[in-house]
C-alpha cells in the first residue's frame, strides 16, 4: 500500500513538472511565422543593398524595405494610408460578411429542399470559378462606380467556398446524433444549434480562410477601377505617377492586413474547435 502511495506521488509530481516545461516552453515560443517573416525583410533589404552598389537593374523597381518603411511613415503622418486602411477594411469586412450569411443560408436550403439543389448546384458549379476581374466591369454597369458593386464582388467571390465547404460538411453529419437528439425531443431549432452547427463549423471557417484570400483579391481589383480611395487605388495611383516605393508600400500593407485577419479566423477556429483532436501533426509529434 506504501509503495502504490508513493508511486502515485511520484506520478503526480511528474505530470505537474511535464506541465511546467510546457507552459516555459509556450512563453519562450515566438509568434507562429515571426521569424521566417523577419528573415525574408532581413535577404530583401540585403539583396536591395546590393543591388544599389552594383546595380545589376534599377535600383528604383526594387527599393529596400528600409526605404520602403520610412515612406510608410510619411504615408501614415499625411493621413493617406489610415485613410485608405478604414476605406478597404469596410469594404472587405461587409463584402465577406454579406457573403458569409448568404453561403451559408443557401448551403441549408441546399442540404434540407433537394429540388433547390439539383437546380442551384449547376448553375452554382457554372458560375462560381469567373474571376473578379472578368465581372467586375459588368457590376460597374449594372450598379453605378460608388461602394455597391466593390461590396458586391467581394461578397460574389467570398461565397462560392463557404457554401462549397458548408455543403460538405453538412453532408458528413453524423446522422446518428440527429436521431439520438430526435429521440430525446430536441425541437429543430435545437437540432441545428445543437448538433449540424458544431458538427459544420469546421468546414465553414475552412471556407472563411478560403474567402478571405479571394475576397482581399476582389477587393483590390475593385478598388483599382472607379474609385480615389483604398489600398487598391493607392496601387493604381502610384503606378500613374511611377512612384514604385508607394506601390510596395501599399502592396506590403495589403498583406499585413490578410494576415492579420487570418490570423483572428485561426484563432477563433482554435477557440471554437479545441474539442477536435490535431489530426495528422499531433500523430506524428
Amino acid at each position: 500500500m506504501k509503495n502504490t502511495t508513493v508511486d502515485f506521488q511520484l506520478v503526480k509530481e511528474e505530470k505537474q513538472e511535464n506541465f511546467q516545461v510546457q507552459a516555459l516552453k509556450k512563453k519562450k515560443e515566438l509568434p507562429k511565422g515571426f521569424l521566417p517573416t523577419i528573415v525574408f525583410f532581413i535577404l530583401w533589404e540585403v539583396f536591395a543593398q546590393i543591388n544599389l552598389s552594383i546595380e545589376l537593374f534599377n535600383s528604383n523597381f526594387f527599393p529596400p524595405p528600409s526605404l520602403i518603411l520610412t515612406r510608410m511613415w510619411e504615408l501614415t503622418a499625411s493621413g493617406l494610408i489610415l485613410s485608405s486602411i478604414a476605406a478597404s477594411t469596410g469594404r472587405v469586412l461587409i463584402g465577406f460578411l454579406i457573403g458569409l450569411l448568404f453561403a451559408i443560408f443557401t448551403a441549408l436550403l441546399m442540404e434540407r429542399v433537394k429540388w433547390i439543389e439539383y437546380w442551384l448546384s449547376p448553375i452554382l458549379n457554372l458560375v462560381g470559378p469567373i474571376p473578379a476581374l472578368a465581372l467586375l466591369p459588368l457590376f460597374i454597369i449594372w450598379f453605378g462606380i460608388g461602394e455597391i458593386p466593390k461590396i458586391i464582388l467581394i461578397a460574389w467571390t467570398t461565397f462560392f467556398p463557404i457554401v462549397t465547404n458548408t455543403l460538405e460538411g453538412l453532408r458528413t453529419v453524423n446522422s446518428n446524433l440527429i436521431r439520438s437528439a430526435l429521440s430525446l425531443g430536441a425541437s429543430q431549432t435545437q437540432i441545428y444549434r445543437k448538433v449540424i452547427l458544431p458538427s459544420t463549423l469546421p468546414s465553414i471557417l475552412a471556407g472563411c480562410q478560403i474567402s478571405l484570400g479571394l475576397g482581399f483579391s476582389a477587393l483590390v481589383v475593385s478598388e483599382m477601377m472607379g474609385t480615389t480611395s483604398g489600398l487598391g487605388y493607392m496601387i493604381v495611383d502610384a503606378r500613374n505617377y511611377f512612384k514604385i516605393t508607394d506601390m510596395f508600400v501599399a502592396i506590403i500593407l495589403i498583406g499585413l492586413e490578410y494576415s492579420l485577419l487570418s490570423s483572428i479566423l485561426k484563432f477563433l477556429d482554435k477557440k471554437l474547435l479545441s474539442w477536435r483532436n490535431s489530426g495528422f501533426k499531433g500523430a506524428i509529434e
